[in-house]
């Protein structure tokens, strides 16, 4: 090995010198020309209230174009294939690295997909019961439930040199069950909830939304068919007439001269209601869904969603189903005892990724867990599992709050992640919130002062220390401790839960107090939402606001979402004696030149697409006729350029009254929104902008108890305040509340918390304590009681 005698320091090197990500006058969404220069190779955490423009500046300005970048150094082919993403409104951006983007996105709630097939744990699994299980049934897809059985025979032409027709057979082994099609679970339509089989099609029988008048042409067309005798009561039909009206292929019909399709009842039912969301349905017909059709476990797979092929080929006597419904600690175990000289690097990598999983703290999950029913957090954190391992260095990491969901015991787990990832010689950028994890930043950046318009600027760029000291939002809130309450409401009543075993749950029994704030907590995966979402009785008046995402299209906006457009169009409609359908972007006062988008959008191929203001109505949306209707001097499209604080001043008095409107306003208010404009797209609002708006719709139902799952996610500390207000008000006004909570501010401000625990998966599904937060923290007995200590500084 060759020896160094020159022991002089190098001369530097140009390449030395790019250590900085160089912002520039970014304009994306609320930023006003926000220049910044970040650190490469250091840990930056971007702080802000909820709405002040922190994604607008990681996501969409920094990450977008580094991903932007990338695609293009693909062939315009291969471009064509990819998402075409337009580059970020900013004058300089340089300094960038390839950005690797671990958001909180939902993952696919598709019922065949799973956390093992997300994480490609499923696939290794799959090779390895392909080359050890016995009997030995097929190649790795006879294990795959995404993979059906497949027999073809017949003749095949080959065009080649002498045309010949020659006899060919086809055969694939699938592990998909035939039954469920691979979704664990059948769907049975109960026939009593669609039709009153005592009664014809004359008399009325259908009892399905919409069906009942005799005039709906879905009547007709089963009346005038010719298929069955629409005067004799359903119970009489032949055995021939109801398998014509309950599966009945599809065929023309004429009904009253027109031609029309007739279809059998149930795919007809099958394709206008199951197809669709649940979500986006009308409550009435969200209602009629759940009465009428029923999911059961599949009686043949047992709902393991696999063939029975599959489900008998073992290794060790586990099958490939048995080794997904373990839980990821105990699988990783299991592999590490296979002594298969065979399969060796197959062995170590499906060992690495399963204890990735229980490295970051989601061990207690099992590979044939839903991914549709991860939590934000947890799928923010199957998202790293991939990273984990990884030998590329300079890279730029992108996290969006990555201590959502977790516990402050598993907060100090994730920050020893980011620190690595730091350490390796990446870029490290954290949206983030929480004080534990903004206080181990090398740099912070943090932006304000407010949200909305009155945010988008850079309040403060340094140290903690220097962050501490200054006087923003963030740096003022920043020590800020919630004190245990020294008095708590005494409960009016009490919530049974008795023998609750969904998920990890052991036989719980625990009485939830009624009339005051409840909190339950403990580490993730200890069973707390499968206590409160699975184990309220339904009848029970209960109101939930889980932490599902909004859906919405960019057409879509607080004042759709909320229901507050419309009183706004019956009140216009009134004023000036027209329609209200006139005064919706999405019906009939559409502009022609938009559809209502208020922008126009040009496809570009593999190019970037372009949107461009429409200028037949200069991005108002409606038609030139319909913005001539006023309403207390305003038209519909000023209405919807307001803030949530101007239009709740504007509709609550004078001529504007709309008491239906203003109480849709005031809601907004309370939650925190009032900076939010009505006609703001629901696709440009932050997590937590979303998590408060859907609170605000559901705070207009009439419940008993209020359900809320995770309502800090997303917030402030200052904002935390103003939530603490809104829950103690909802309680005041008689309502009971039970908050799936882990800031500690929340726990500090309970009546009384249920703590579970005392570990994750199947080492928790136990009550480790009921009581007060001040007998939690002079107990100390249990991860939160000594946490929450901490934070009160008992």
């Amino acid at each position: 090995m060759a020896t160094r005698t020159d022991t002089r320091a190098p001369a530097p090197q140009a390449s030395d010198s790019h250590d900085l990500i160089r912002v520039h006058g970014a304009r994306v969404n609320n930023l006003k020309d926000v220049s910044v220069e970040i650190p490469k190779r250091r840990l930056t955490v971007f702080t802000g209230v909820s709405g002040s423009g922190k994604s607008s500046l990681v996501f969409s300005t920094i990450a977008a174009e580094s991903q932007r970048m990338i695609n293009e150094t693909y062939s315009a082919f291969v471009q064509g294939f990819m998402p075409t993403l337009a580059r970020p409104e900013v004058d300089v951006l340089e300094g960038l690295t390839t950005a690797i983007i671990v958001d909180q996105q939902r993952l696919g709630a598709d019922p065949r997909s799973t956390v093992g097939t997300v994480t490609d744990a499923n696939a290794m699994l799959r090779i390895l019961f392909s080359r050890l299980g016995e009997p030995h049934i097929g190649p790795p897809g006879a294990y795959a439930f995404n993979v059906p059985s497949v027999r073809a025979s017949g003749a095949i032409t080959v065009e080649r040199g002498n045309k010949k027709t020659v006899k060919a057979t086809f055969d694939r082994t699938g592990g998909m069950c035939p039954r469920c099609e691979g979704r664990g679970t059948v769907s049975d339509i109960d026939l009593t909830q669609l039709y009153d089989d005592s009664k014809s099609l004359s008399e009325g029988a259908f009892t399905i939304p919409g069906w009942k008048s005799d005039s709906q042409w879905n009547v007709q067309v089963y009346a005038q068919s010719g298929f069955v005798d629409p005067d004799k009561p359903i119970r009489r039909y032949t055995r021939k007439e109801l398998q014509d009206f309950l599966y009945g292929e599809p065929v023309k019909v004429k009904v009253n001269g027109v031609n029309l399709t007739y279809e059998g009842l149930i795919p007809k039912i099958q394709k206008s209601f199951l197809s669709k969301d649940k979500e986006a349905m009308q409550p009435h017909i969200r209602a009629f869904v759940e009465r009428a059709v029923t999911f059961t476990t599949c009686p043949e797979c047992e709902g393991t969603r696999l063939s029975e092929g599959a489900r008998s080929s073992k290794i060790d006597r586990i099958s490939i189903a048995d080794a997904c419904a373990m839980q990821i600690s105990d699988l990783a175990a299991w592999v590490r005892g296979l002594d298969e000289p065979s399969v060796a690097p197959l062995l170590t990598a499906l060992g690495g990724t399963l204890d990735s999983f229980v490295e970051i703290g989601l061990g207690y999950l099992s590979l044939d867990r839903p991914s549709g029913t991860l939590s934000g957090g947890e799928a923010q954190r199957v998202k790293m599992i991939r990273h984990l391992g990884s030998s590329l260095t300079d890279v730029t990491y992108v996290f969006d709050e990555p201590t959502i969901g977790l516990h402050p015991h598993d907060i100090q787990r994730m920050n020893g992640l980011l620190l690595r990832l730091r350490d390796k010689g990446n870029t490290v950028l954290v949206v983030e919130h929480k004080p534990e994890t903004i206080v181990i930043a090398d740099h912070i950046v943090d932006l304000g002062p407010g949200a909305g318009t009155a945010g988008g600027t850079v309040c403060f760029e340094g140290t903690v220390e220097g962050l501490r000291a200054g006087d923003t939002v963030t740096g003022r809130h920043f020590d800020d401790r919630a004190a245990v309450k020294k008095t708590v409401r005494e409960p009016t009543g009490v919530l049974e839960i008795r023998g609750a075993h969904t998920h990890n749950l052991r036989d719980v029994d625990v009485d939830v107090p009624l009339g005051v704030l409840t909190v339950v907590t403990g580490v993730a995966g200890s069973g707390k939402s499968s206590l409160v979402h699975g184990s309220i009785p339904p009848g029970e008046n209960v109101v939930s606001v889980d932490q599902g995402a909004i859906r919405g299209s960019r057409r879509s906006n607080p004042a759709t979402y909320t229901g507050l457009l419309d009183p706004i169009r019956k009140a216009f409609a009134k004023a000036n004696d027209v329609k209200p359908a006139l005064f919706s972007a999405n019906s009939e006062g559409a502009c022609p030149g938009c559809n209502g988008a208020g922008v126009v959008y040009s496809d570009l191929a593999m190019m970037a697409g372009v949107a461009s203001t429409c200028d037949e109505c200069e991005g108002k949306r409606f038609q030139p006729a319909v913005l001539e209707y006023r309403f207390a001097g305003r038209d519909i499209s000023e209405v919807l350029a307001m803030s949530v604080t101007e239009a709740e001043e504007f509709f609550g008095t004078g001529e504007g009254r709309v008491p239906a409107a203003h109480r849709v306003l005031g809601r907004l208010s309370d939650v925190g929104l009032g900076y939010l404009s009505l006609g703001q797209p629901l696709t440009t609002l932050s997590g937590g902008e979303r998590q408060r708006l859907k609170l605000a719709t559901h705070m207009a139902e009439k419940g008993g108890v209020y359900v809320l799952d995770e309502p800090t996610a997303g917030l402030h500390l200052a904002d935390v305040q103003q939530l603490l207000g809104l829950l103690d008000r909802i309680v005041d006004s008689g309502t009971s509340v039970v908050v799936v909570e882990h800031h500690q501010a929340v726990m500090a401000h309970a009546d009384w918390i249920i703590d579970l625990g005392p570990g994750a998966g199947h080492d928790g599904g136990r009550i480790v304590f009921e009581g007060t937060p001040a007998d939690l923290v002079a107990g100390r007995a249990t991860l939160t009681g000594e946490h929450l200590a901490a934070y009160v500084g008992a």
